[in-house]
């Protein structure tokens, strides 16, 4: 018989809750690269640092979340057909983006979670950098290519975290544990060295006439924005997969079901595994 779980049914509100988690990760989008927003990156380095999460974090979490793939028809989506044993028969004329859903999720995917963190905290250190940044504050239009590299990074970097039918983690909880902590704790760790920083390493900040507040007031609000933002999308991850992989250790008829099998394979019953 098939071994895949079954699929809970979409219920309408279900369908809509998704819908405007999908649609508001769009709407943030837009927002975070068009004026007044746009204006106020150039300004503030709290702005500048929020844009940045929201790229990063917060829009790929929505939209992952969200699973705007509903939009797409993808036959992936549909209870899967099943032949008269009970096997699973994949469409003949599924297209590439089924094919690659229905692959990736017969594959485990520990290498790619590792490259997928390693991406994220590469392009974390990067869209970070003093250089960066600074360039960023001279070409605003800059922000669009930022915000495709680090949302469609993000998104895949996701969808190894959380569910988002038809997609699944493929990876077992503790390790989606350890991959989600080392990215908040990239962004903690960045955030930190900022905080600490005698001065703001964006020289573009320094020219900036007419500010509500001082750079150091600015730095400082910077690096609890940080902090807060990505506490409050992975902290969540991180807790649910531990209450869930707890719970499942401790379920007395799993390690009894894990008991018998291991003694069938030993021949303690005197079948042959």
């Amino acid at each position: 018989m098939s071994t895949e779980p079954p699929r809970r049914p979409f219920s309408p509100r279900r369908v809509l809750f998704h819908d405007l988690l999908a649609c508001g990760a769009l709407v943030l989008w837009v927002l975070a690269v068009t004026p007044p927003v746009l204006t106020l990156t150039g300004e503030y380095e709290f702005a500048q640092s929020t844009q940045f999460c929201l790229f990063a974090i917060v829009i790929p979490a929505l939209l992952v979340v969200g699973g705007p793939w509903r939009w797409f028809n993808l036959a992936s989506l549909d209870e899967p057909i099943v032949d008269s044993d009970g096997h699973a028969i994949a469409a003949t004329h599924s297209r590439p983006l089924d094919r690659w859903v229905r692959g990736r999720s017969v594959r485990k995917g520990y290498r790619r979670a590792v490259a997928l963190l390693l991406i994220f905290v590469a392009q974390a250190i990067l869209w970070r950098s003093a250089p960066v940044v600074d360039a960023l504050i001279r070409h605003p239009w800059l922000s669009i290519v930022e915000s495709f590299t680090l949302v469609v990074g993000g998104a895949l970097f996701w969808l190894e975290l959380v569910e988002s039918a038809p997609f699944r983690p493929t990876t077992a909880r503790p390790y989606r544990i350890g991959v989600a902590a080392v990215a908040m704790w990239t962004v903690w760790v960045i955030a930190y060295l900022m905080a600490m920083a005698q001065n703001t390493w964006y020289s573009g900040f320094r020219h900036v006439s007419g500010r509500l507040f001082s750079l150091a007031v600015d730095q400082q609000v910077t690096t609890a924005l940080m902090w807060f933002i990505s506490a409050c999308a992975l902290l969540p991850i991180i807790f649910s997969n531990l209450n869930r992989w707890l719970q499942s250790e401790e379920d007395p008829d799993e390690e009894l079901y894990q008991l018998v099998r291991r003694d069938r394979s030993r021949g303690f019953f005197g079948t042959n595994p």
